[in-house]
């Protein structure tokens, strides 16, 4: 099995980096420039790894996903490998994508994608697997599938309908409609989207800014916050409610909140350990 290997601090592949550039914020790159990385078995296999480096690592606060590739985030999947798959063989894979974006979405730390080019497909699925997506105006996103006679199989139909209503997700995935990224913001795709710039990732640099300003705060607060947002609003309101009570329950005897009380009353900055 492929293995990432730390160098100096930094996780290096041919498909994938991860690097800390700061204490508490971890950053994962594509970098597959030929085929708008689009998604390989390496690729997933990388990122499954990648995974589980930090699931249980209670140093990550935030995470960054992004493409070191100018002009695309993420082309979906990487359609010359999977022409080359038997039937037998695009169900199970179908279902590793699924199941890494799913794993995504249950990391305990904040998620932010920066969508600078184009997130189509898988790797718009990609990007809604992030609790919070920033884009930039050379953004380009689509769920595209229904051109080559499928659906969404990462979890798009579901991820879209709940970040912009069931009507406007059918009228997407039905058209294979691409919105840019300043229409995406209107609609609630986005959380926002911020003007280009020459390097292209504008988007990484707004959501580099809104993780300085995760990275501080409790990690076990963190954690119990995603927890109580996603579970709740999967249920009716009172259920929700005795989610978020049971959540709170988990930070009253940490000594997190021991120290954000002793640094509140000392008026210096609290230093949090996920404790």
């Amino acid at each position: 099995m492929f293995r990432l290997v730390r160098i100096s601090g930094r996780f290096s592949s041919a498909e994938l980096s991860v690097t800390r550039p700061e204490n508490g914020i971890v950053v994962w790159s594509m970098n597959r420039p030929k085929q708008r990385n689009a998604m390989s078995k390496l690729m997933v296999t990388q990122f499954e790894e990648a995974i589980q480096e930090i699931k249980h690592d209670n140093t990550v606060r935030a995470l960054i996903i992004k493409s070191d590739v100018k002009g695309a985030f993420c082309a979906g999947a990487d359609l010359k490998e999977r022409a080359k798959m038997t039937p037998e063989e695009v169900g199970p894979f179908v279902g590793r994508l699924r199941g890494f974006v799913r794993n995504i979405m249950d990391l305990p730390c904040a998620t932010i994608a920066a969508v600078d080019g184009f997130a189509l497909g898988g790797g718009l699925e990609l990007a809604m697997s992030c609790d919070l997506i920033y884009s930039s105006d050379d953004a380009k996103m689509g769920l595209t599938e229904t051109r080559l006679a499928i659906i969404p199989g990462a979890g798009g139909t579901q991820t879209l309908t709940r970040r912009v209503g069931a009507s406007k997700a059918k009228e997407m995935i039905f058209q294979a409609m691409i919105v840019k990224g300043g229409e995406a913001e209107s609609m609630g795709l986005v959380n926002g989207n911020v003007s280009g710039n020459e390097a292209g990732d504008a988007a990484y640099h707004k959501a580099m800014e809104v993780a300085h300003k995760i990275a501080p705060n409790g990690p076990v607060a963190l954690r119990m916050a995603k927890l109580a947002v996603n579970k709740g609003s999967q249920v009716d309101l009172v259920t929700g409610l005795d989610i978020e009570q049971m959540c709170y329950a988990q930070v009253i005897p940490t000594k997190d909140r021991l120290e954000g009380l002793a640094a509140f009353r000392e008026k210096r900055t609290p230093e949090y350990k996920g404790e």
